[in-house]
């Protein structure tokens, strides 16, 4: 069967049992073939067609795909056991979870592993209302913590949300970036503050200098816990470690996810000071997960800390994120009448366009040059590009390249 008829045949399944509208979007943005294999910065189609992914997951890619140093770890663990058995201690699980501890900011000691951020954000959020035994949470608007009931409240874009309310009581959002709206707002009904260091989801948006300080005093003043979300912009993403550390800022409660299984496990988790891991002190049970911390992403989650070090991750994310924005922002003045801002910090790069519209159109000309990239959830104006931290110099430059001529048709066709 060739590249085609696999396309037609997994097409007509994605229409009959997956979602029509994924299978449509797909056909519509060019991208008719279907992904086969996976290595370092490429997704490969069936016949070996290589499309360089800076999309990344989003966010998931940071050590690349198939990192040989995980794919031989999960190998040996796959010769041990998969899943825990619940009873037994399992020591993968508690060697992970000291290792995350150790790479957190500040005095963060106790970690709990689950399979995704949006389950992270949930455990997360029933830890800081254990704790303070107060109802209510602020959030920011525009923010993205994942799309189960208590992360959907928490976020800030009523498209996700309008068709599943009521959703839960007990959550306000005031703008990102607003420190005088949150001290305005916080108060003692608040049980935690929950931001994420930089809004991904929401167009790359980078807070004013001194926000995050500002919310850390507004949580001490009040009682209120800092939750802060890194499930995307941890682990060397935006080129510090966490992206907390822009401001050295330490929060109650962490939640990860993304990059945490180095591409390859799924696996989040949310990470807490000992004094806020009361959630489990009296009932070690109040709080579980069937797969969650399971050995296999534990494995994963080891060997991707490993590489992390080893290989300076995030020192690679900041060189050549600085590249690439710099590249991308020649780009927007050479295009101002179309691109209306580029941000980020490492290799989390947004492009914001005048018109959702003109960012699909670039999207699809990235495409059919077999780049890989999408929009930013809460914010389809913005394009994003996350690739992992391994792209060369040479790469980045053929995306600057590709992206300047993608513009350039896009302006011609629609005669800007």
């Amino acid at each position: 069967m060739d590249s085609r008829e696999i396309f037609e045949q997994t097409f007509t399944r994605y229409n009959q049992h997956v979602s029509p509208g994924i299978a449509t979007l797909t056909k519509f943005m060019g991208l008719e073939t279907t992904e086969h294999r996976a290595e370092g910065c490429y997704v490969y189609g069936p016949e070996g067609e290589a499309y360089l992914d800076c999309l990344g997951g989003p966010g998931v890619f940071t050590i690349g795909h198939r990192h040989p140093k995980v794919v031989a770890a999960l190998k040996d663990q796959l010769d041990l056991m998969g899943l825990s058995s619940h009873i037994l201690l399992d020591p993968v699980n508690a060697e992970a979870a000291e290792q995350v501890a150790a790479l957190c900011p500040g005095d963060i000691q106790y970690v709990f592993f689950c399979n995704s951020g949006a389950e992270a954000i949930e455990g997360a959020l029933k830890a800081a209302r254990m704790h303070t035994s107060r109802p209510e949470f602020v959030c920011a608007e525009g923010g993205f913590h994942g799309k189960t009931f208590g992360a959907l409240s928490a976020s800030g874009r009523d498209v996700y949300k309008t068709p599943f309310e009521p959703l839960l009581a007990g959550f306000k959002h005031v703008p990102f970036g607003d420190a005088g709206a949150l001290a305005a707002t916080v108060n003692d009904d608040t049980a935690a503050v929950l931001l994420e260091p930089i809004q991904c989801e929401n167009g790359i948006m980078i807070p004013p200098d001194g926000y995050l300080q500002a919310a850390r005093e507004i949580c001490d003043d009040s009682g209120a816990l800092l939750i802060l979300d890194e499930i995307q912009t941890g682990l060397g993403r935006t080129g510090k470690l966490w992206a907390c550390d822009y401001e050295d800022v330490v929060p109650d409660i962490m939640a990860l996810g993304k990059a945490l299984g180095g591409g390859m496990m799924p696996i989040g988790a949310f990470a807490a000071r000992a004094q806020v891991w009361g959630i489990f002190s009296d009932n070690p049970y109040i709080h579980t997960t069937t797969f969650g911390g399971n050995p296999m992403a534990c494995r994963a989650c080891l060997a991707a800390l490993d590489v992390l070090q080893e290989e300076d991750i995030t020192g690679l994310c900041a060189r050549r994120g600085e590249r690439l924005l710099a590249g991308m922002q020649q780009v927007a003045a050479e295009f101002d009448n179309v691109i209306a801002d580029v941000r980020g910090r490492g290799l989390l790069v947004g492009i914001e366009f005048t018109h959702p519209d003109i960012a699909n159109l670039v999207i699809a000309g990235l495409i059919q040059e077999n780049i890989l990239t999408a929009f930013t959830l809460n914010q389809p104006k913005v394009v994003r590009l996350e690739p992992p931290a391994l792209i060369t110099e040479a790469e980045i430059e053929r995306v600057l390249s590709v992206f300047s001529q993608a513009a350039a048709d896009t302006v011609e066709m629609l005669q800007l």
